[in-house]
């Protein structure tokens, strides 16, 4: 089918939550690169949002989907399940956690750090059920992390929203502290929030977090979604800070691909689920977990974390260097390869997304006008090289068209 009737079966069919998108249909990925049905090809910088860690194609993922689907797709959770059991030790003895639970999604697994978060407390006779997070946070789209989710405009369609949520200022510690209660029981935030224009948390807010949640007795959840899995040069993001949260959240680059959320937390925490307090359908299947396996194990043994710290560093002092030769760059931020270059508003952000695309490199614009770039790890420097010197080109066009 060609790419003119694709996009009409879907403006015909498919629900338009997604508004008008980029008129192109992909039909195959290697390694970094992207082809669409005429054979084009694209250097991906975005990965399907910090999704493909491994690129497009990679033999180990391959092997392990292909593997596993000739033996056993779905299996229900009413029985052992073994790449399920498999993963959770391999993500137990990789964190600073003690037991996991499996999602489909990062939205599902906020929403269960949420839940776990509650009956904790509730176990302990204790009324807590207020979560704090931060503004410009993006925690997902069920109604519950909407309502954790500390920007106006995603929540404004579908008020009310679920009760027991307020957020303060990122990287503002004092605020969090003025913003709990008897009622509070965790604080959840982004470690760098990246829908939010790839803003970092410092490091005397977030070892002042793990304090101040010590100090008041409250749990600290850490939303690692998108910071997860490698993304910026550790395999956990929590891990550049020396702290130990409470619960981890995780999914995005998890599977590679394929859809797997995951819940980490202590044992004193993950206790309160009990039988019945929380399950899923899809959760830990047998393919999403073999796919997670092969994605985890390729990562740890084949040293592309380290490979990603690395890399992301050679990436930024790229990116450094074009704000130093154009004064509309305001800022470039992130670490390994999650990485964000704010703009100045009069130069909009997605007419530089969309002079890139036309040049064959994908990137994306996030908040504050910043475009983001969370590439699979496997990106390699000339790749990085190719885009820079494509950026470089689109902001020459740009200051002279506004002289």
């Amino acid at each position: 089918m060609d790419t003119q009737k694709i996009i009409a079966l879907d403006k015909k069919y498919y629900m338009n939550t997604f508004g008008e998108r980029i008129p192109i249909v992909f039909e195959y990925g290697q390694q970094s690169t992207l082809y669409d049905k005429e054979g084009k090809a694209y250097t991906d910088f975005v990965a399907g949002i910090a999704v493909n860690v491994l690129g497009y194609g990679h033999p180990a993922l391959v092997e392990a989907i292909t593997s596993q689907a000739k033996k056993l797709i779905h299996c229900s959770n009413l029985f052992y399940i073994e790449a399920q059991a498999q993963l959770a030790k391999l993500l137990v003895e990789n964190s600073c956690g003690d037991r996991v639970f499996f999602a489909n999604s990062g939205a599902e697994a906020n929403e269960g750090a949420i839940k776990l978060a509650r009956k904790y407390f509730r176990d302990k006779g204790m009324n807590k059920y207020e979560i704090i997070t931060a503004v410009n946070s993006f925690h997902g789209r069920t109604l519950a992390t909407l309502a954790a989710t500390g920007q106006e405009k995603y929540q404004k369609p579908f008020v009310p929203m679920p009760a027991g949520f307020k957020s303060v200022p990122y990287n503002d510690l004092e605020a969090v502290r003025n913003a709990i209660t008897d009622s509070t029981c965790a604080v959840m935030i982004e470690l760098i929030q990246g829908e939010g224009g790839v803003i970092e948390a410092t490091h005397e807010y977030v070892k002042g977090l793990e304090q101040l949640c010590s100090e008041r007795g409250i749990l600290l959840i850490l939303d690692e979604v998108q910071t997860g899995i490698g993304r910026t040069g550790k395999l956990f993001a929590y891990q550049h800070f020396d702290i130990q949260p409470d619960i981890i959240t995780l999914a995005k680059g998890l599977g590679g691909g394929v859809p797997i959320g995951a819940i980490i937390a202590k044992e004193s925490v993950a206790s309160a689920f009990e039988p019945g307090s929380h399950g899923s359908t899809f959760g830990g299947n047998p393919l999403a977990c073999s796919a997670s396996i092969a994605v985890l194990t390729t990562l740890l043994q084949e040293g592309l974390i380290e490979r990603c710290a690395e890399v992301g560093n050679y990436f930024k002092q790229k990116l450094n260097a074009l704000k130093d030769r154009y004064h509309f760059i305001k800022d470039v931020r992130g670490k390994g390869l999650m990485l964000g270059m704010e703009l100045d508003p009069s130069v909009p952000g997605k007419e530089v997304v969309n002079a890139a695309l036309s040049e064959g490199y994908i990137i994306n614009c996030a908040g504050h006008n910043t475009l983001r770039f969370v590439p699979p790890l496997v990106i390699t420097k000339q790749e990085i090289d190719g885009l820079v010197d494509t950026l470089d080109k689109i902001f020459k066009r740009t200051l002279e068209t506004r002289k």
